[in-house]
């Protein structure tokens, strides 16, 4: 699957022109977007079928530096997949010289829109429970 290309833009940067460490956690999240509309199954859809995915937790290691005017490449993968909680993982590359700049990863779990109370994908949403369960054996 092909990566996110993101272009850093100045407002990114702090005052040495270095990308702000809050940007990759946006970063993460364009990627994960961009991940599944490839898939053929938006954040949108989601939402329109009752589906919402939250954030439990962000981790992000800073490797090197990323500058204004750079292209990195995010990559974004099924880490661990269990039909109800989902392990996301990123790793971050300068796209000229492949350089890393930041790993990650994003825990989330899938919630009943009405209820707000986890969500058996296995047992309610089987096409989506097929398409993550397919990228975590990729």
């Amino acid at each position: 699957m092909e990566c996110y290309s993101h272009k850093v833009q100045y407002y990114e940067t702090d005052q040495m022109q270095i990308v702000h460490h809050s940007n990759y956690i946006r970063w993460f999240e364009e990627a994960r977007t961009y991940l599944l509309d490839e898939i053929g199954f938006s954040y949108q859809r989601m939402e329109d079928e009752g589906i919402m995915i939250p954030v439990l937790a962000v981790n992000a290691e800073y490797k090197s530096m990323t500058r204004f005017g750079e292209t990195v490449l995010i990559e974004a993968a099924v880490k661990q997949f269990t039909g109800i909680k989902l392990i996301m993982e990123y790793t971050v590359r300068d796209k000229e010289t492949q350089e890393v700049r930041c790993v990650g990863e994003t825990k989330h779990a899938f919630i009943d829109e009405k209820t707000y109370r986890p969500m058996s994908l296995k047992r309610k949403h089987v096409e989506l429970y097929a398409l993550f369960n397919g990228l975590l054996q990729e």
